[in-house]
């Protein structure tokens, strides 16, 4: 039986721990690993991808990731998870959008949109400097700001290709396209034996 992308949950991981790009891959690592031990098997891994961190100046480099997983688990209970897991890992939460040990984030998940499209519709529409200063009250599906990041898109491509965001209308490879070329070339691939 062919499992149907829409059937599956997308998570984003990222890690720019310390200037040692080995201590982020290996976080990286870890947090696959725990995934599966938590009830979500992956199905597929991109390629470990280096980017800047985001915003410009918010530490050392990152090394990105996405995984196709397949899940009973709701979209809340996979929330929780992810958050136990970045604990485990030593994430420690206390400035938005600064260093991390382990970032984990919820991508989409069995092609809900959550809480509903109004709000939903709000968070992508918000411009980027209220976004850095609000944070939700409710987990938003698809995550409100995947269309604009490259290094969640990049990996993405790898597992989901023809995931096609369901208010929008884009697929991932069309959403990546959609970014500035300056954007996609900042991501490069990441050699774990350098």
């Amino acid at each position: 039986m062919t499992r149907s992308i829409s059937n599956t949950t997308i998570i984003a991981i990222g890690s720019n721990t310390s200037k040692d790009m080995r201590k982020a891959h290996s976080q990286i690592v870890a947090s696959i690993d725990l995934l599966s031990r938590n009830d979500l098997k992956a199905l597929k891994i991109s390629e470990f991808y280096r980017t800047p961190a985001f915003p410009k100046g918010a530490g050392p480099d990152f090394i990105n990731c996405a995984v196709l997983c397949e899940t009973m688990r709701s979209a809340n209970q996979i929330l929780e998870t992810l958050h136990n897991i970045e604990k485990q890992l030593g994430r420690v939460r206390s400035l938005r959008w600064g260093q991390r040990s382990i970032d984990l984030d919820l991508i989409a998940h069995h092609g809900e949109i959550a809480p509903d499209l109004e709000t939903l519709q709000g968070w992508i529409d918000l411009p980027l400097d209220q976004q850095m200063q609000r944070t939700p009250e409710h987990l938003l599906l698809p995550h409100p700001r995947l269309q604009d990041r490259a290094f969640v898109l990049r990996p993405m491509a790898d597992i989901a290709p023809h995931w096609r965001h369901p208010v929008l209308g884009f697929s991932t490879l069309e959403m990546l396209a959609n970014l500035p070329q300056m954007d996609r070339d900042e991501i490069s691939l990441y050699d774990a034996s350098s």
